[in-house]
C-alpha cells in the first residue's frame, strides 16, 4: 500500500478529481483519497513509479509528496518538470504550492477568467448561487437574440419593401414553439459553453451556493445542498453581474409586472404590452413584442436613448411608429394598479392600460449580499464595484470584472476584463481600454456606436467637425430599398482625426467594428476615405461618409473611389 500527502484539496470535489488521476495512472488499482485528512492511500502494481503519481497530482494543481518522504524533492525531475507544464512557477505559486484563485459568478467574466487562470497555473474555486452561465446565455443576449430574430422574420412575412412583387403572407405566431427553440438552443450554448469546459477542467472546483466575504482573504459559503464550506483564497475575482433595476413607482411591487427575464420566457404574446423604458432592452423587447403580434406602447421619461447623440432617439422613435409602436416621450407611470386582469398605469397625460407590463429601466450590480466590507471593497453610490483599468479594486489581492462593476455592461467587455484580471491575479501585468468599445442595440433599424459623441467630445474639451450622411446616399441601402437612418462621423478639429461613429441603419451593427478598428488606428476622415471598400455592402457607407468632409457624394458615380 503506497500512501501519499496531498495539499491544496479544499472540498470533496478536490479528492475526487485527484481519484480520478490517479487511478489512471498505469500501475493504479485502486485510490482512496481524504480531503479532510489530505491523504491518499494506494493499491499500486510492483514498479509503479511515484513520480507518476505525484506528476498526476502535480497536473491538477495540487502539491503531493510520499507519505514517509522528506518535504523537499530534488530539482529537475518529473514532478518539477510538470509543474512547469501547468504553469505553477514563480508567476502563480504561494508559500510553496499553486496559487488559489476565488471566482465569485460564472457569467461571460467569471468564465474568461477561470480559464486564464487555469492557463497561467493556478488553481480556481468557482463558487455560483444560481444557474451556470450567468445573464447573457442564460435571460439576456442569446435568448433575446433569438427572438428577434424570429420577430425579424415574422415582420418580412407581414411587410417587406418587395410586396407589390412578393405578396405578404401573414404568419401564424405559435409562442409556444418559438419559445422551446429558443430555450433549446440556451441549454445547448450552456452545456456547450460553460457546463461542459467546468466538467473537463479538473483544476476549476465548482461550489453552488452564496458567496460572502469574511475578511479580505477567506470567503463563507452556504451550500444549495446543505452545508457550509470556508473558500479560503490567494486572489478573488467577483463577477456576479447585475439584476433588473425596479424604479419606486407607488404600486408597482403589488402588481405581476414583467422584467426581461420573464418577458424572454413567456409563451404568449400580449395583445396589449406597456414598456416602461426607453434604453436596450426596453426598446430591443418592445419591437420585438410588436413584430410578434403585440400592441405596444412605450413610456420613455425622457426620449428613446437620451443619453446618445440626438439623432440616434429621433430616428429610432420615427422607424418605430412607422411600424405602429406608440413612443410616449417625456412620459411617466405615477402610479401602477393590477385590476380585473389588466394594468392600468397612471401618468400626466392620461391612463394607459395593458395586459402585461415590461419594466426595462436598467440593471444593478448584484453587490448588496456580498458583505463587501468585510474585505474593503469599495462601490460607488450605485452600488457598483469601483475598479481600475487592471481590475484591481481598493483591496490588495481582490479584483472584479463585469456588469457588477462601474464598467459598460456588455458580455464582451467583461470577458475582456476577466482575462485580464486573471493576468493579473496571476503575477502579469493587463489593462482593458475603452477608448474604441463597440456597442450594438439590436432593433431594426439598428443603432451601433463606437468612441466618442459631439457632446461628449465637447464636455471632455474637444473640438470637433463632423458630417451626417443619410442612408439614401448608400448603393446597398437603395438596392435594399431600405434608407431609414444614417452613418455619423465625428473627427477632431485641426488633425481631422476619427474619434467617434453614430449609425442608425439595417445591420449597423455589421459595419461598426471597421469603424472602431479606424478608430484605433488613429485613422483620418481622409485616410478612411481612401481605403477600398467592396461595392454594395453597408459598410462602404463609412467611406462615403468620410468622403463628405471633402466632397459631395451625390455628385460622385456609384462606386468611385
Amino acid at each position: 500500500m503506497t500512501q501519499l500527502k496531498i495539499t491544496g484539496m479544499t472540498c470533496d470535489s478536490c479528492a475526487a478529481h485527484v481519484k480520478t488521476a490517479l487511478e489512471n495512472v498505469p500501475g493504479v488499482q485502486s485510490a482512496e483519497v481524504s480531503y479532510a485528512q489530505g491523504s491518499v492511500r494506494l493499491a499500486v502494481d510492483a514498479g509503479t513509479p511515484s513520480d507518476a503519481l505525484i506528476a498526476a497530482v502535480a497536473g491538477l494543481g495540487y502539491r503531493a509528496a510520499l507519505a514517509d518522504a522528506p518535504s523537499t524533492a530534488a530539482k529537475g525531475g518529473l514532478l518539477d518538470r510538470v509543474r512547469e507544464w501547468v504553469g505553477s512557477g514563480d508567476k502563480a505559486s504561494h508559500n510553496g504550492s499553486a496559487l488559489h484563485v476565488a471566482f465569485i459568478g460564472s457569467g461571460g467574466a467569471a468564465m474568461a477568467a477561470a480559464l486564464k487562470a487555469v492557463e497561467l497555473g493556478a488553481r480556481v474555486t468557482l463558487i455560483e448561487r444560481g444557474t451556470i452561465g450567468g445573464t447573457c446565455v442564460n435571460v439576456g443576449c442569446v435568448p433575446s437574440k433569438i427572438m428577434i430574430r424570429a420577430a425579424h422574420i415574422a415582420h418580412l412575412r407581414r411587410e417587406s419593401p418587395f410586396d407589390a412583387g412578393l405578396p405578404p403572407a401573414p404568419p401564424s405566431v405559435l409562442r409556444e414553439r418559438l419559445l422551446a427553440q429558443q430555450q433549446g438552443r440556451v441549454e445547448e450554448l450552456r452545456h456547450a459553453k460553460y457546463e461542459g469546459i467546468l466538467e473537463n477542467t479538473p483544476a476549476i472546483t465548482v461550489l453552488r451556493g452564496e458567496a460572502r466575504f469574511e475578511n479580505e482573504h477567506s470567503l463563507t459559503v452556504p451550500l444549495a445542498d446543505g452545508g457550509e464550506r470556508t473558500v479560503s483564497f490567494d486572489r478573488c475575482l467577483i463577477a456576479t453581474g447585475a439584476s433588473p433595476a425596479i424604479p419606486p413607482i407607488p404600486g408597482l411591487k403589488d402588481t405581476p409586472y414583467w422584467t426581461s427575464t420573464e418577458a424572454l420566457a413567456s409563451d404568449t404574446i400580449p395583445e396589449r404590452l406597456a414598456v416602461v423604458g426607453s434604453s436596450v432592452v426596453a426598446v430591443e423587447l418592445a419591437q420585438a413584442f410588436a413584430r410578434l403580434g403585440s400592441q405596444v406602447t412605450i413610456l420613455a421619461r425622457s426620449t428613446l436613448f437620451f443619453r446618445e447623440d440626438p439623432a440616434i432617439g429621433e430616428a429610432l422613435t420615427a422607424a418605430f411608429r412607422a411600424e405602429g409602436i406608440e413612443v410616449l416621450e417625456h412620459t411617466r407611470a405615477s402610479q401602477v394598479a393590477y385590476q380585473d386582469g389588466e394594468f392600468v398605469l397612471s401618468t400626466a397625460q392620461g391612463v394607459l392600460r395593458a395586459d402585461r407590463l415590461l419594466v426595462a429601466t436598467g440593471r444593478a450590480p448584484n453587490t448588496r449580499t456580498l458583505n463587501l466590507e468585510a474585505a474593503g471593497v469599495k462601490v460607488n453610490p450605485q452600488g457598483a464595484i469601483v475598479i481600475d483599468q487592471g481590475m484591481r479594486t481598493s483591496s490588495p489581492g481582490i479584483f472584479a470584472a463585469g456588469d457588477c462593476t462601474d464598467q459598460p455592461q456588455f458580455v464582451y467587455v467583461a470577458a475582456a476584463a476577466g482575462t485580464r484580471a486573471a493576468i493579473n491575479m496571476t503575477g502579469g501585468e493587463a489593462a482593458l481600454d475603452l477608448t474604441a468599445m463597440p456597442a450594438v442595440v439590436f432593433t431594426d433599424p439598428q443603432v451601433a456606436t463606437v468612441g466618442l459623441s459631439e457632446q461628449e467630445a465637447h464636455h471632455a474639451g474637444i473640438e470637433t467637425d463632423s458630417r451626417t450622411l443619410t442612408l439614401d446616399n448608400v448603393p446597398r441601402a437603395l438596392t435594399n430599398f431600405d434608407t431609414r437612418g444614417f452613418i455619423k462621423l465625428v473627427v477632431e478639429e485641426g488633425s481631422h482625426r476619427l474619434i467617434g461613429v453614430q449609425a442608425v441603419a439595417p445591420e449597423a451593427g455589421e459595419l461598426i467594428q471597421t469603424a472602431a478598428l479606424a478608430i484605433r488606428a488613429r485613422m483620418t476622415a481622409q485616410e478612411l476615405a481612401d481605403q477600398l471598400f467592396p461595392y454594395l455592402t453597408m459598410v462602404e457607407g463609412l467611406k462615403l461618409a468620410a468622403q463628405t468632409f471633402s466632397k459631395d457624394v451625390k455628385q460622385l458615380s456609384c462606386c468611385a473611389g
